[in-house]
């Protein structure tokens, strides 16, 4: 049982006991309505406080019970709330920390309410493209009024308790205690002085009685439908959000709950809901591997240096200066130190004017950064990060200089985006400490971190860089050693079918506007001038030797031929005005495309927008596949992961492995049969990845 029952005098305690934010999962479900039919038996018993053990009163539904049978076992939510109304002896919620979903439902239920200052009150159920399901839709409203709980369950943000607790003529809180200390103290007295009002027999209080009504009614829904229209597009709780508080403006509040309850289940069946529930858990689970015990060691890191003062190495120590670690910055001139620093004050400067950061804070973050020309001066620092050119030679230098600087246990990173972590490694005595720590540009606003692991990385230095990940604020994926790891591994099966459906008559703004539809940020062209066409043809080159019988359609080529590199040269797939980022349509890029089809006997056709997607999409699955088979990525989610933080898929389709899913695998191997049919396109690559071959014969998903 996860909920304890105690008794102080003549009141009854019950405390949710499910760490880490006491989840109501059946165990504590029942734990509530056991304690509250034992106290309703005991004579001695005058009232009952429902609280929170630990650091939370309750963050809600148990994430561990998803999707599983005992979601809605009873006693479910809505019975747990019904027995608290129902009870014959008061019941006080104590609210302290965190009182967010379910929990706050729960609260809702009770005939009193009194809460800690700084607590943190939510109906977040919108963020798992979901409504409130058991009752707060309904009784939210009746207590801090519609427009304040519309507002709170559309954005689905917190809010401290002392500002709800300021409305005017709230009633979700009967009392406010004096401090988180004293709650548990002014919780029995409240229980005990409401236990004397009722020694009579009167009737407790029920939110569910209390009138609720907007006086601008059908005007105002209307007009918030429209606000939450324009701002929600893809998803369809928020609109949902709008019909349920309506509902409880219209309908009696038993008719409200049958309301709410439809469309809570019509919601839980939508791709956009999944989608959501699946990143919740792929986020959580991602920092989780397999064989490093959660409660591995970890080292300490009070300080770290980074090696490159360019783009990414500013944007790198930007991750750590804005945690509070102290960084220093190491070049071999004093004009790219000089250069780095200036970018570093400049983005923090454009914070500031843009009121997104206070001066003291920009001053604070500013003075824990120091530059030097010596690999003498970093040497105690307790993590070092080199993001020097992307050349096995500059880094074998690098990395044999840190060997000799570095202290005994300092972690040595690399932010290579492909190179072999293990050849890096062998450059030093101590392969142990070497791991790596691939940043995405911009670093300083990317959320994705993929840490590469090394065939000797130690599991402490694996435990430290996640842990330190978070404390950046980074969402951590762990990958094995392979040429691109796991994002860029990707990215170039895609990036190869945008030039075959090039070749094959797509232009490049049709390739970007189909995969722009289906909901990515940016499609293949536009990203390849965003990130230098340089970049992919120089990769390219690498690969004609290594692999000269992997294919390419040579447009790529023959763009960087005409020293179109993209925004950075004004001129790429697109045109570019100086100045502005807008991508203008090429004359001249449509004209060297069709002279190659001609020179290669090509007869263009028309492509629809469908299978654009399934091309670019499915590629991604099917290396994906291979990545999994390969134990470079330890489980779907967290390939998921690192295209949702990293790549611009859309959020609302779960990444490529669960959108595979929703789709059916066996419709995906269906696809790549046809196309591995079209001779203009790669067949080899598109034979079903083993592990993908063997999940549709068994059945199976990969999630």
């Amino acid at each position: 049982m996860t909920a304890e029952y105690k008794v102080h005098g003549d009141v009854a305690v019950i405390s949710m006991a499910n760490p880490p934010v006491n989840g109501l999962g059946l165990s504590t479900r029942i734990g509530i309505t056991d304690g509250v039919a034992k106290a309703n038996a005991d004579s001695a018993i005058k009232a009952i406080v429902i609280t929170g053990a630990g650091k939370a009163f309750s963050g809600g539904a148990d994430i561990r019970e998803f999707g599983s049978a005992k979601a809605s076992q009873e006693p479910n939510l809505l019975s747990v709330i019904r027995v608290c109304e129902n009870s014959a002896k008061p019941v006080v919620a104590a609210i302290h920390s965190v009182a967010m979903g379910g929990g706050l439902e729960l609260a809702l239920g009770c005939h009193y309410r009194i809460a800690a200052p700084g607590a943190s009150i939510a109906l977040p159920e919108v963020k798992l493209g979901l409504i409130p399901g058991a009752g707060g839709t309904q009784r939210l409203p009746r207590v801090i009024g519609v427009e304040p709980a519309l507002n709170m369950i559309v954005s689905g943000e917190p809010i401290k308790s002392e500002m709800l607790a300021m409305l005017p003529g709230q009633k979700l809180f009967d009392k406010m205690a004096a401090s988180a200390e004293s709650l548990a103290e002014e919780a029995l007295a409240l229980a005990r002085q409401m236990a004397a009002v009722h020694a009579d027999g009167s009737a407790k209080p029920l939110v569910k009685n209390l009138p609720c009504k907007h006086p601008q009614g059908d005007a105002y829904f209307q007009f918030a439908r429209n606000m939450v229209k324009g701002m929600s597009k893809n998803f369809p709780a928020p609109g949902q959000c709008v019909d349920a508080v309506e509902a409880a403006t219209k309908q009696k509040f038993e008719e409200g709950m049958l309301t709410e309850r439809e469309i809570f289940t019509n919601l839980m069946m939508t791709p956009e809901s999944r989608a959501l529930r699946h990143i919740f858990i792929a986020d959580r689970a991602a920092s989780k591997i397999a064989d490093v015990p959660e409660d591995t060691p970890k080292r300490t890191i009070a300080s770290v240096a980074v090696i490159g003062a360019g783009t990414m190495g500013g944007g790198i120590s930007m991750n750590f200066l804005n945690a509070g670690i102290p960084v220093k910055i190491l070049e071999m001139k004093q004009e790219a130190l000089d250069r780095g620093l200036a970018t570093i004050r400049k983005n923090y400067e454009s914070q500031v004017k843009k009121g997104k950061l206070k001066q003291a804070k920009y001053d604070e973050r500013m003075a824990l950064l120091s530059t030097t020309l010596s690999y003498d001066d970093i040497g105690q620092a307790d993590l070092v990060i080199e993001a020097v050119f992307e050349e096995m030679g500059v880094k074998e230098a690098v990395f044999k200089k840190l060997d000799e600087v570095m202290k005994p246990g300092a972690i040595l990173a690399s932010n290579t985006s492909t190179l072999d972590v293990n050849k890096i490694a062998s450059f030093t005595q101590r392969p142990q400490d070497v791991v790596g720590m691939h940043f995405f540009s911009p670093a300083n606003v990317m959320k994705l971190l993929e840490v590469v692991r090394g065939a000797q990385t130690s599991k402490d230095v694996l435990a430290t860089v996640m842990a330190i990940g978070k404390k950046i604020k980074k969402t951590s994926v762990v990958s094995g050693v392979c040429d691109g790891f796991i994002g860029n591994r990707m990215i170039e099966q895609y990036s190869r079918q945008a030039g075959f459906l090039v070749d094959e008559g797509c232009t490049p703004a049709q390739v970007d506007k189909a995969v722009e539809k289906f909901g990515f940020a940016m499609g293949p062209f536009r990203m390849g001038d965003l990130a230098g066409n340089d970049i992919g043809w120089a990769i390219r080159k690498r690969r004609a030797l290594e692999r000269p019988n992997m294919m390419y359609s040579k447009t790529a080529d023959l763009l960087c031929e005409m020293g179109r590199f993209g925004q950075k040269t004004s001129a790429g797939w697109y045109d570019y005005q100086a100045g502005k980022r807008d991508a203008i349509p090429s004359k001249a890029v449509v004209d060297m495309i069709e002279t190659y089809r001609t020179s290669k006997g090509i007869t263009p056709r028309k492509i629809a927008d469908e299978e654009i997607v399934q091309r670019l999409v499915f590629a991604l699955v099917n290396e994906a596949a291979h990545i999994l088979e390969e134990g470079i990525a330890g489980k779907a989610s967290d390939i998921d992961m690192v295209y949702l933080t990293g790549y611009g898929f859309p959020i609302f389709r779960g990444g490529p492995m669960l959108y595979a899913d929703q789709v059916g695998l066996f419709n995906v191997v269906q696809a790549m049969h046809r196309f591995a049919q079209n001779p203009l396109d790669d067949a080899k690559f598109w034979q079903p990845a083993p592990l993908l071959a063997r999940l549709v014969n068994e059945g199976k998903n990969f999630n």
